[in-house]
């Protein structure tokens, strides 16, 4: 099973890509824990990225496809079944993606694209909380997901923090730039007939099953 998963932020992209590796055993590639590895560890990508993430910007299409190719190249972090949490996020993105899996031989099965309210972003990354261990990174929100242990990782037990691209003003900068970039890459999977719609307002339960469903035959 090959899935990429599309959404705004805030509509459970990771908490449905855990599943759907667990379901799968798929592998879960998130740019977004790939570069806050890269700033942890001072990278040249890190220091390129982090003030464009700090602000809510988005990094550009090239230092992004480079980082997702060095990934499919590399025979030892290749991976086979995947899903994508948070790339492609542009039209170009996905021409490049496509590309990349062209060469390796690799198809896509579908694109879940997930729907919510704006307002419902707000206050679910509002709540958000997400370990300060870097080799973790788990996410808990204070309205559907709180920790068992206030302010401590359900996972790790590391502390619990809110990033600087989890407050509001930042929260809303991310949407418009969603929106600005998502017509042309939905349609773009569209026309190939692997977009796959699914509300995102329901609990992470009900988006899942859902979810199982839109896959068909191949979601059991």
């Amino acid at each position: 099973m090959r899935l990429v998963l599309v959404g705004p932020p805030g509509s459970g992209k990771g908490t449905q890509a855990e599943r759907l590796v667990q379901h799968f055993n798929l592998t879960q590639v998130g740019t977004g824990a790939m570069f806050r590895d890269h700033i942890e560890r001072g990278t040249e990508i890190g220091r390129q990225v982090e003030s464009l993430i700090r602000e809510g910007r988005l990094v550009g299409d090239d230092i992004v496809n480079e980082m997702v190719a060095e990934l499919f190249r590399n025979p030892g972090t290749r991976p086979r079944c995947f899903v994508m949490d948070g790339y492609p996020r542009t039209y170009a993105q996905a021409i490049a993606f496509d590309a990349l899996l062209k060469l390796e031989l690799l198809a896509l099965d579908a694109v879940i694209n997930l729907k919510i309210d704006d307002e419902a972003v707000v206050k679910r990354i509002g709540g958000r909380m997400c370990c300060s261990n870097p080799e973790c990174g788990h996410c808990h929100n204070l309205y559907n997901l709180p920790p068992k242990v206030p302010g401590k990782c359900d996972k790790c037990g590391s502390p619990l923090v809110i990033r600087d691209d989890d407050r509001e003003e930042t929260i809303r900068r991310r949407l418009g730039q969603f929106y600005q970039n998502t017509d042309a890459l939905l349609e773009h999977y569209r026309k190939q007939g692997l977009v796959r719609d699914i509300s995102a307002a329901d609990p992470p339960d009900t988006i899942f099953q859902n979810i199982l469903k839109a896959l068909g035959p191949r979601g059991k």
